[in-house]
């Protein structure tokens, strides 16, 4: 199996997150070619009565190594999502020792996988961590801007982000 393949099953996650009115961000984490974690993005409810700013489908999926039956190698292992880390995840991917991130679409408002490390301390700056951006891009992108559109969807309205998805979305359209 290769990385799209991984990757469209961190997509089928972010569809159940979308389909539960949550922000579309799904994870997978790969060990030997089996999948051994996922998650979904939660606590974005679209009557803002709830909010988790900690329950990102990336810190889900590490969670649930927890209850892993295997043994978790983390130099074997590669973590799949639709949305680039934003730094609190990329931080928490870091030191579970996931050497390997493939995300499909970019956080331009809260991404962290563009970071400089090398100004970081040396858990950071020598982590090697190998960050592979932009795989299924288009897919992903289309989750997000039909969350923004979507007029119950209050999470991030009215954001950069929400703004720079849209405008992707139609630089996408006018191309075709």
């Amino acid at each position: 199996m290769d990385d799209a393949y991984y990757m469209e099953l961190a997509l089928e996650q972010a569809v159940v997150a979308f389909g539960r009115g949550e922000f579309p961000v799904g994870c997978v984490i790969v060990q030997d070619g089996d999948v051994i974690a996922a998650g979904q993005r939660k606590g974005t409810i679209s009557d803002q009565s709830f909010f988790s700013e900690i329950d990102h489908a990336e810190i889900r999926a590490l969670k649930s190594l927890e209850t892993l039956e295997t043994r978790f190698e983390p130099k074997k292992t590669t973590l799949y999502v639709t949305m680039e880390p934003c730094l609190m995840c990329f931080g928490a991917i870091i030191l579970s020792g996931i050497r390997k991130i493939v995300y499909a679409y970019e956080d331009p408002m809260g991404g962290g996988t563009r970071c400089d490390l090398n100004g970081l301390p040396p858990l950071y700056k020598n982590c090697g961590v190998e960050i592979v951006p932009g795989l299924l891009r288009r897919k992903s992108l289309d989750l997000f801007a039909h969350f923004f559109i979507k007029e119950t969807n209050l999470y991030w309205k009215n954001s950069y982000l929400e703004e720079y998805t849209l405008e992707q979305k139609m630089k996408e359209i006018q191309e075709k």
